[in-house]
């Protein structure tokens, strides 16, 4: 006895069947959601889906079922989650793209001298900020908004070398993105802090 997966809207429907087929956890995230492989992910519709799948295949749904079929909504749930979580982060989704091109995110990749030595700038203006104190405030905010403008400015760019499937450079960008990513995590842990969060 197989479960079967069949999509109505985006909607999976679980049930007995002798003809039936198991579920594929062999789907890429995107196919998980019925969308398009792109950078370019409407997270509203994103969301609403997730929530779709998530209320058709939750374990409380299958709690007369057999234990296969338990352990089946169980697994499948949590690989839900796993796609939702990764498509609506624009950085892991970025790295989630790379992998399904071979593209496998080093620890220490060799990056452009030039970005580093900006990135040591920025790292020294938020260190100044810290030993300002409170009265940094209106200036960490101005630091968030340059950081994340340039974030954006770096998904855009990893969006558009996808596009042309310009593989190496959107490794190179994406190397970019964690970066800054890291940095506006830490502006936002300082401002906690500053505002005693």
């Amino acid at each position: 006895m197989w479960l079967r997966r069949e999509f109505y809207g985006l909607t999976p429907s679980f049930h007995s069947s002798n003809s039936g087929q198991a579920v594929d956890f062999n789907q890429s995230y995107f196919e998980i959601f019925q969308i398009e492989t792109s950078y370019d992910v409407d997270l509203d519709k994103l969301s609403v889906d997730y929530r779709a799948l998530q209320m058709s295949v939750h374990p409380d749904k299958f709690v007369s079922a057999t234990d296969y079929e338990k352990r089946l909504s169980v697994q499948w749930a949590a690989q839900v989650n796993a796609a939702y979580d990764t498509l609506k982060s624009p950085l892991q989704r970025a790295i989630y793209l790379l992998k399904l091109n071979d593209k496998e995110i080093e620890h220490n990749p060799k990056l452009d001298p030039m970005f580093l030595m900006e990135q040591i700038e920025l790292r020294e203006e938020l260190e100044a900020l810290e030993a300002s104190g409170e009265e940094s405030l209106p200036g960490l905010d101005k630091f968030k908004a340059q950081i994340t403008a340039l974030l954006g400015q770096l998904e855009k760019s990893f969006a558009d070398q996808m596009s042309q499937q310009a593989l190496e450079e959107s490794e190179q960008t994406v190397y970019k993105m964690q970066f800054i990513h890291k940095l506006l995590l830490e502006a936002n842990q300082l401002e906690e802090k500053l505002l005693d969060y």
